[in-house]
């Protein structure tokens, strides 16, 4: 599933999977995001994804082209969780909309881990 933009001259349809790594890749510029993260289902373990795989920590969904995005993430430690958040949330939300020209109607952002940096 996915969303379809048409024009005059036709229809492009743009896949959950695509508008994923556009999400990914905005949320992982913003400061304070060590990654995205995706969940071990057998044992609750989140795990940082690669750069590759940034589109694993994200659930997309399409309904009537618009779009709702949920991200799952691991920040830095000693970081405000919540401005970290609105952060993630507006630069989602304005680059997904600026690449494709779809709304997107919620960005909700699940912090799964904080990285500790230890010192040795």
């Amino acid at each position: 599933m996915g969303a379809e933009l048409t024009t005059k001259k036709g229809t492009i349809s743009i896949s959950n999977a695509v508008l994923a790594k556009l999400a990914g890749y905005a949320a992982t510029q913003c400061y304070g995001v060590v990654g995205m993260c995706a969940k071990n289902g057998k044992d609750g373990v989140a795990k940082i994804l690669k750069k590759e795989n940034v589109d694993k920590g994200i659930r997309v969904k399409t309904i009537d082209n618009v779009l709702e995005i949920a991200l799952y993430i691991v920040v830095e430690y000693g970081l405000n969780i919540a401005s970290v958040g609105e952060t993630i949330r507006n630069s989602v939300k304005y680059s997904v909309e600026k690449a494709t020209g779809l709304t997107v109607a919620s960005v909700k952002v699940f912090v799964e881990n904080v990285r500790v940096e230890t010192q040795e």
